[in-house]
């Protein structure tokens, strides 16, 4: 018996003894039938970047087949107002089986899975999101003869009321543990229900953001992810946030995923970490040094990350995050360990000394290296984020550095070993190109570079249209300096983007 599986917290793998990507159809009619589930769920995303939620009641057998196999009809024009119109709106959603899951929220039992949109001539709807990751996923394996590894860093505010006893000091609360930090518990039950729906779950732990006003506490958390295809790791992070703010209402919290809470307190980014994979092995690694191979990715990220913020950062108040000595990057550049760059390369594990037999003198001395779990880090995007865009632009772009001749060469300009902000490095600083500080601007930089995301059909340009079209509606062009010079302007915008994405 397979060990691995008995390990799996999803109840399909368990029962059905074999790994989400290989349920079939019959599969999941199986569970249905032995497990007494009552009702289907179709979960997908729409423009808002929310998972949206379509219920049916199992009356048969037939008619689960029949639901499985060819889904069911929506209004996209409800779902993506920006590009699709009323009068030519209708779309298929069909459900993928390897992302079924039973509803934890459910008292009914429930049969949920994430499904994905066809047009009329039961075509792969071209405009969607999730195609575009698709799209680019494949055309970078097509071109590179790599895959494309993503995970994300979710980080989040949970508000509750102030018990009183214990209070964590002021924007000092990383990796805080009870009784200073309040919300452990909480976190560790979305991560067990996150996991239970197929979410590949690293670490959590609270984040620096700890303050209380008004009676309430707003204590700032994280949950990171192990990575996987950026096609998974996009369905486990919109998983994610529905679990996390569903549980947080069920036990009364306010949870937010705002890029930006008050003045002067950090703010929550989704920083994206991918490495590049071949044959099972990590490509970003060789010789235990940062590789070639990275340093092109890398190059192709920073020379479309003016456009990028179009996707992964939704909202005007994205921008009032993305300020100096906040830890979110301003400037394009990339460096070693260091959270002042807008790409950052962590510690990797290529180091010679054995760090387990180091703390445990009674283990033997190993081998300690251990390349595959080297990532690299986008730092600029937050939860406003549409995360099937974000993750098929990084991937685009990322495959633009391969078809760089200078790749190298802008790798080496680009990079920086200092934090970039403190008053000595002004002139390494002024060197460096911004990143947008608008929605508007955000746009400009994405109608400059739309051929890059267009080209190889993976951005349609209906899709860029809509992006570009709401990103402008938020006419927010001098917000940043407005809510500089008025604290309560600031906090009237933070609220009304409180809940977004």
């Amino acid at each position: 018996m397979n060990s691995k599986l008995l390990l799996n917290p999803n109840k399909l793998v368990k029962f059905l003894m074999k790994p989400a990507s290989e349920f079939r159809k019959a599969d999941l009619i199986k569970y249905v039938k032995e497990n007494g589930i009552q009702m289907v769920k179709f979960m997908y995303p729409a423009e808002d970047n929310r998972l949206k939620s379509l219920n049916f009641v199992i009356n048969s057998e037939e008619y689960l087949d029949s639901i499985l196999t060819f889904g069911e009809r929506v209004d996209g024009s409800s779902l993506f107002p920006s590009f699709i119109e009323a009068g030519n709106s209708d779309l298929y959603v069909v459900p993928r089986y390897s992302t079924a899951f039973e509803d934890p929220f459910s008292e009914i039992p429930t049969l949920t899975l994430l499904a994905s949109f066809f047009d009329k001539d039961g075509q792969p709807f071209r405009s969607s999101p999730e195609y575009a990751l698709r799209k680019a996923y494949e055309e970078f394996k097509k071109e590179t003869g790599m895959e494309f590894h993503a995970m994300g860093e979710l980080e989040y505010y949970v508000i509750a009321e102030d018990p009183g006893l214990f209070h964590a000091s002021d924007q000092k609360g990383y990796h805080e543990s009870a009784p200073f930090a309040k919300f452990n518990d909480f976190r560790i039950e979305c991560m067990s229900l996150i996991a239970q729906a197929g979410g590949q779950i690293k670490y959590g732990h609270n984040e620096v953001g700890n303050f209380t006003i008004d009676g309430k506490i707003y204590e700032q958390n994280e949950i990171e992810f192990l990575p996987v295809s950026a096609i998974e790791a996009a369905d486990h992070l919109m998983i994610a946030k529905w679990i996390i703010r569903t549980l947080g209402a069920q036990k009364g919290y306010d949870v937010t995923f705002a890029p930006k809470i008050t003045a002067g307190k950090a703010g929550s980014g989704l920083h994206i970490h991918f490495r590049i994979m071949k044959d099972g092995k990590n490509m970003m690694i060789e010789d235990n040094a940062l590789s070639d191979t990275a340093k092109r990715a890398i190059a192709g990220i920073l020379k479309q990350a003016d456009a990028i913020t179009a996707m992964g950062n939704k909202v005007p108040t994205s921008y009032l995050r993305l300020v100096p000595h906040q830890e979110a990057p301003t400037s394009i550049c990339w460096g070693d360990r260091n959270r002042s760059v807008l790409v950052r390369v962590p510690l990797g594990w290529t180091g010679k000394n054995d760090m387990c037999a180091l703390a445990n003198p009674l283990e033997t001395a190993e081998e300690s290296v251990l390349p595959e779990k080297q990532t690299v880090e986008l730092r600029s995007a937050d939860c406003s984020a549409d995360i099937y865009q974000l993750l098929a632009a990084m991937i685009v772009a990322a495959r633009t550095g391969f078809e760089m001749e200078n790749a190298l060469d802008f790798a080496a300009d680009t990079y920086v070993n200092v934090n970039i902000h403190n008053d000595e490095n002004k002139e390494k600083l002024n060197k460096l190109e911004s990143l947008p500080d608008s929605c508007d601007a955000s746009a400009n930089a994405l109608e400059k570079k739309r051929g890059v995301f267009e080209a190889k059909e993976v951005f349609n340009p209906a899709l860029i249209n809509g992006i570009l079209k709401k990103l402008r509606a938020y006419d927010d062009r001098n917000l940043r300096k407005s809510t500089s010079e008025n604290p309560k302007k600031m906090m009237e915008v933070v609220k009304k983007y409180w809940h977004c994405g």
